[in-house]
């Protein structure tokens, strides 16, 4: 399973890039207003560390807005995916972007059949988000489930990309199931390194080295 950071920030997409466990970056309008920068700045920014997958949202809400929004992003760098929403308007610009040959992020999704109508029009990735659905009171766990076997049912090359991701247990039960990719907020992927009996055992291995004569 790939391991993406939803996240704009510099300092976090380094940090994590250094680690040499992070293989994209996933970006939203939210978040780039948290940065105070220049959207086309930040992206190059952030595609200049290395990152190979950096997907960039449209903020337009027709589809000749997002067709030229999109055209736009592909061009500032080879590893940028264009985010799309999932709209009538935006089935119809994924359509025409994939064609051309752009991949297309389709994002806010909330049900198996609108990942469906994803991959139909030929989106690269689906951005189904779970932490939301959670949120109203469904299991978000279940739709990545159904998304994977109905893919799996006809050899569906769209990636099923776990978004809104809020707690370890979203990754590890994602992974279980057999999706693409999770992306997440920095904190939760600082978490994925911790566990207490870790701090504990090696506390105790290097109080044991103390003990261990010297010279």
């Amino acid at each position: 399973m790939q391991l993406f950071l939803d996240t704009a920030s510099i300092t976090e997409i380094r940090s994590m890039w250094d680690v040499g466990i992070l293989d994209g970056v996933t970006t939203n309008p939210s978040l780039v207003a948290k940065e105070g920068k220049k959207f086309e700045d930040l992206l190059r920014e952030i595609c200049a560390l290395g990152v190979p997958s950096v997907s960039a949202e449209v903020v337009a809400t027709d589809t000749e807005g997002m067709l030229r929004e999109g055209r736009r992003l592909r061009e500032i760098h080879s590893s940028i995916y264009v985010k799309v929403p999932m709209t009538t308007a935006g089935l119809r610009a994924t359509k025409v972007l994939s064609g051309e040959g752009t991949r297309v992020n389709m994002t806010l999704v909330f049900s198996a059949n609108q990942a469906l109508l994803a991959a139909k029009v030929g989106a690269t990735y689906v951005s189904p988000f779970i932490g939301r659905l959670d949120d109203q009171g469904q299991d978000g766990i279940d739709l990545i489930r159904d998304i994977v076997q109905i893919y799996r049912n006809y050899g569906v090359r769209t990636q099923v990309l776990v978004a809104s991701v809020r707690h370890p247990i979203h990754v590890l039960e994602a992974a279980k199931i057999g999706a693409n990719i999770a992306t997440m907020p920095y904190a939760v992927m600082e978490k994925l390194v911790q566990h207490p009996l870790t701090d504990l055992g090696l506390a105790k291995f290097l109080q044991d080295w103390e003990k261990v004569p010297k010279g």
